[in-house]
């Protein structure tokens, strides 16, 4: 895969120079120039390809048309591409500002927040950065001196010098000072409130910053030796060749993260596999992920910019059914730490069921005062035909919904990924992860209730097929010519085996409506009219097991939806007729028939798990 070199986009501020100029190679035809945007993605400035086939292109551009795998397995968790890095030269000083929090920036700018890096290139003698208060200050205090020369007696002045490393997080209250160049590695964010400005006449941002400012001093942060730095967000690591002693250095690019290579000071040559380029002062290199091993050479100093893991994820699993929406927060373990259940109300429409959904969603994770960044994506399962790679449920009886974008639409009020799957796929998914098929890799789940769904697990991952819209075990035709189904056919299984077909069969047995607890005391108390109308029903159950059993050859099949609750009664009949009706019988390997046995919280789990 090949090694993309990357030209800056360029912002010139009142504070900027000319060193990135003049010393650090940035093509830029201005006088004088104060960011450059060496990686970036960011519409107010995207980072664009030199040479190769995408000559030209933004970094956005390539990515769009090689897919988000080049980003790597870590960047799923983000919706946007996460990183944005830069050279600053800081010929004046800059503005005392703060940058607000993910939850608080999405609420009031419809972006991130930001927490960022700086690592300092260069700096004049006793140029310094502010960076916090000396000490904790009050609201009135705080409100009083901001956009006044007095904030600047409260603030942390720090002398700072080549090398030096300041981690940035959002609420703190910071500055450039004049005489200093740094790079910055930050969140993909453009947002800033400014609180002082010395003599200039830029628009100051009081009242958001004094929400979102942290009014305490600074602590000492953790070791993360042997990083530069290291967050939820990126991990910097430094590398540095004298070109005599140390003349190459290497390193191997996985599947986990790309890796971004910024060039802060000499030249030689960066290859890979396939690709031999040059590099010196100022150059930014992009590796995507899964390029395997690379090679630099020469004499540098150079930060190599990956995305980590993040810690203690939390997932989101959201289930829409026509009577209930439920709601779970699910930890690394598949351990549901929260739900939250409300009626549907279909007659809504979908965008207020969405837009309902989303607000639940955001309220949970507060309300567990879990930060939204520790959400790190978003399933959802619906009933009805999903197209899953384009995130649209084609049509949903039951709810009213045809060509719903429910994957872009709960994606443009949670900041986070979302895919979305049928409901019974989700069980499935559930079940196979955290209940009854633990551990195995093929099993089938069919859940009997209104109507009767069906999730296959194949391998491990859910079984779709070809075609848009997945399994639907329910509407395989066990009679031919029987009795017309929801679906239009005739004598497909779930015309026979639903709740409601039981409930029908009962009603002509007895001549009056009943329930199925009444169904199964009246089995108990040994009637016989309820005996053969629950003898019939199982027959057409097994019939349709037996058909899965010989289509998938799966290792399980359990048995969910509201009738798992009498299922016991159907599991040593059934399992009969898998040995005496399945291809192959006995003398083939046959499945395992149980029960499920997460109940409806499945479906939650297996939908934070797509």
């Amino acid at each position: 895969m090949a090694i993309l070199k990357l030209k800056a986009a360029c912002k010139n501020y009142v504070w900027g120079g000319r060193r990135l100029i003049d010393e650090y190679n940035v093509e830029y035809g201005g006088k004088f120039l104060a960011e450059a945007w060496m990686l970036s993605c960011h519409p107010d400035g995207a980072s664009t390809i030199v040479g190769g086939d995408f000559d030209g292109k933004t970094l956005i551009e390539y990515i769009n048309a090689n897919g988000r795998e080049v980003l790597g397995e870590n960047c799923r968790r983000f919706r946007d591409f996460p990183l944005l890095i830069k050279f600053i030269d800081a010929h004046d000083d800059l503005s005392i500002q703060v940058h607000p929090s993910n939850a608080y920036a999405l609420e009031h700018e419809g972006q991130f927040g930001k927490t960022e890096m700086w690592y300092i290139i260069d700096a004049e003698p006793g140029a310094k950065i502010y960076y916090g208060f000396k000490r904790r200050i009050d609201r009135d205090e705080f409100k009083s001196r901001i956009g006044s020369e007095r904030l600047l007696e409260v603030l942390n002045a720090v002398e700072v010098q080549r090398g030096d490393v300041i981690l940035i997080e959002s609420g703190t209250l910071h500055a450039i000072g004049k005489g200093i160049v740094l790079a910055e590695i930050q969140q993909n964010s453009n947002v800033t409130y400014r609180l002082y400005d010395y003599d200039s006449k830029r628009e100051l941002h009081i009242e958001k910053a004094l929400e979102v400012t942290r009014r305490v001093p600074i602590e000492r942060g953790r070791s993360v030796y042997p990083h530069v730095a290291d967050c939820d967000y990126f991990t910097v690591d430094r590398v540095s060749l004298d070109g005599r002693l140390t003349y190459r250095t290497q390193g191997s690019v996985q599947s986990d993260s790309f890796l971004s290579i910024l060039i802060l000071d000499g030249d030689g040559t960066l290859s890979n596999q396939s690709t031999t380029v040059e590099y010196r002062k100022g150059d930014s290199f992009f590796l995507p992920a899964g390029s395997g091993d690379w090679q630099l050479e020469g004499k540098c100093d150079a930060l190599l910019t990956t995305v980590r893991a993040k810690e203690n994820p939390i997932r989101v699993g959201l289930t829409i059914g026509s009577s209930e929406i439920q709601i779970g927060l699910v930890d690394r373990k598949n351990k549901l730490i929260a739900v939250e259940r409300k009626p549907t109300e279909p007659e809504r429409g979908a965008q207020k069921i969405i837009e309902d959904s989303a607000r639940s969603i955001l309220k949970l994770l507060s309300d567990k005062k879990i930060p939204l960044d520790q959400c790190v994506g978003v399933g959802a399962g619906v009933a009805g035909t999903i197209d899953r790679p384009r995130g649209k449920v084609l049509y949903s009886n039951n709810l009213r919904w045809e060509n719903v974008e429910l994957k872009k639409a709960l994606g443009e009020l949670i900041p986070c990924p979302v895919r979305i799957a049928n409901d019974a796929d989700c069980a499935a998914l559930g079940e196979s992860i955290a209940g009854a098929g633990r551990g195995v890799k093929d099993l089938v789940l069919l859940t009997i209730g209104n109507g009767i769904g069906g999730g296959i697990i194949l391998n491990g991952e859910v079984f779709e097929g070809g075609m848009i819209g997945g399994a639907e075990v329910g509407h395989q035709v066990i009679r031919v010519n029987g009795r017309r189904c929801t679906c239009g056919r005739k004598g497909c299984l779930e015309a026979y085996v639903s709740v409601g077909a039981l409930l029908r069969a009962a009603r002509l047995a007895l001549g009056h409506e009943t329930t199925l607890e009444e169904i199964f005391k009246r089995l108990d108390r040994e009637d016989v009219d309820m005996a053969e109308v629950v003898e019939q029903y199982t027959l057409m159950l097994g019939q349709g097991v037996v058909n899965i059993v010989n289509m998938f050859r799966p290792q399980l099949i359990l048995l969910g939806g509201v009738m798992s609750a009498y299922a016991e009664r159907f599991i040593e009949p059934i399992a009969e007729m898998i040995k005496s009706d399945s291809f192959g019988g006995e003398g083939s390997r046959l499945p395992t028939l149980a029960l499920a046995q997460l109940g409806d919280t499945a479906g939650i789990i297996g939908a934070a798990n797509l």
